[in-house]
């Protein structure tokens, strides 16, 4: 690792102790809803430890922030959007593709083939999630649902339910993911059908 990347990983302890207690929860508030232990939270605010991306991705929608602003990468200049891939052990990419702090945020994840008798790791957190699958087909296990959603179909939840997704032995799965705070949800709606049309 270079050195510049050393004193970002650095500062990134203090960062989450300042949003922690700008935002007024405890350290309990925010296990629950990452589900990172207590323990591994104090050590990371502290600096004994670095974070992973399996760490930070959960504290930046706990926070409502980007990675970028959780991290505090320095600013390219350049207004458009950096849509960097963030690819995680287990070779999932997730595209961020929104960076306003704050309120709902969307994610474009693309999830390789998976096994059909994979034993899902249900995970829980304060908001809403809303699922629309573009391409190959999405296993969502939902409480005691095990669903397939299909190209073009779309789900929506309490975060706070016990969940997981994956893909299929059929292939990858891509999927866009709208992701908010408790209390804020994403909704399709159709344009109204016009009076006389068949």
């Amino acid at each position: 690792m270079d050195e510049a990347t050393d004193r970002t990983l650095d500062a990134v302890g203090p960062r989450l102790k300042q949003l922690r207690r700008r935002r007024d929860i405890t350290l309990s508030d925010l296990a629950g809803q990452t589900g990172i232990s207590v323990s591994t939270l104090s050590r990371l605010e502290a600096g004994l430890r670095r974070p992973t991306l399996e760490q930070l991705l959960p504290l930046a929608r706990a926070y409502g922030v980007t990675l970028d602003e959780l991290v505090d990468a320095p600013p390219t200049g350049d207004p458009r959007i950096n849509l960097r891939p963030i690819v995680t052990g287990d070779g999932r990419k997730i595209l961020p593709l929104s960076r306003r702090p704050g309120g709902i945020q969307a994610y474009k994840f693309v999830l390789p083939a998976g096994r059909d008798d994979a034993e899902p790791d249900l995970r829980t957190h304060e908001g809403y999630d809303w699922a629309f699958v573009l391409n190959g087909r999405l296993r969502l296990v939902l409480g005691e649902h095990d669903l397939i959603l299909e190209p073009g179909e779309a789900a929506e939840f309490d975060t706070r339910t016990p969940h997981w997704f994956g893909a299929t032995s059929s292939g990858p799965v891509e999927f866009l993911s709208l992701i908010g705070k408790q209390g804020e949800r994403a909704h399709v709606r159709a344009a109204p059908k016009q009076r006389g049309a068949q």
